[in-house]
């Protein structure tokens, strides 16, 4: 089965497609452009835990504030200290 399909194959034929899609992600195509990807529910739930919260510093959770201050960087990211300067 093809990984691409146009628009107006998969509106003829979407049983078939959706099938597919549940397997792997279909791309497909309106005027011969990548459009849009029809995938599983399950691979969206997936790639959709694997989102990512941005905060302004002055927003950061406290949870995780005190998870960045209580890390420590590995033995191995000395060889770097002397790209930083002396107030860092």
């Amino acid at each position: 089965m093809p990984q691409t399909a146009s628009s107006v194959e998969v509106s003829k034929s979407f049983g078939r497609f959706g099938r597919q899609a549940l397997e792997s992600p279909l791309t497909i195509t309106h005027h011969g452009h990548e459009s849009l990807v029809l995938l599983s529910h399950a691979e969206y739930l997936r790639l959709k835990s694997r989102d990512r919260q941005v905060y302004a510093l002055d927003e950061v959770p406290d949870d995780i504030a005190e998870g960045v201050r209580a890390a420590r960087a590995p033995s191995a990211a000395a060889a770097f200290d002397n790209e930083v300067g002396s107030d860092a």
